[in-house]
């Protein structure tokens, strides 16, 4: 505060320049170490690129590649892991129950229901992970 007037000093900052894309830093086809033994080359740049795009505000349940487990996200989604009860991802609120989801790769189809009640939550966090599995599933099949 300046103590004259009451009122805060005027600063001459400049306003912040916006954030670089990470990813235009890195050459095309660049894979973290971490990726280095994924055999499929395709996955080991998604998983890259989207640890980088998450640094830079990707929502972690958009991706359609799992860190965790390196895989893509429709060959791994039916693990314990990716329940998530606070987003009600793979999560029945009704009978607080971890949903089931099947993944039928030559169809492309992605079902997710409750193995208590038989429902499919219409939730968000519902519509959101057949999105991502759809998305993962079209990306690992993408010549």
């Amino acid at each position: 505060m300046d103590a004259h007037r009451g009122s805060a000093p005027a600063t001459t900052a400049e306003p912040t320049p916006p954030r670089r894309n990470r990813l235009a830093l890195w050459p095309a086809g660049f894979v973290d170490a971490r990726y280095a033994d994924v055999t499929d080359r395709r996955l080991a740049r998604t998983l890259t690129a989207e640890d980088r795009s998450e640094e830079d505000g990707l929502d972690p349940l958009e991706r359609v590649t799992c860190r965790t487990h390196r895989r893509w996200l429709h060959d791994c989604v039916a693990s314990p892991l990716h329940v998530v009860v606070i987003t009600g991802t793979r999560w029945c609120r009704a009978c607080e129950r971890a949903l089931d989801v099947a993944i039928d790769q030559l169809a492309g189809d992605v079902s997710v229901r409750c193995p208590s009640c038989g429902d499919t939550p219409a939730t968000r966090a519902t519509r959101q992970l057949v999105r991502a599995c759809r998305a993962s599933l079209a990306a690992a099949h993408d010549c």
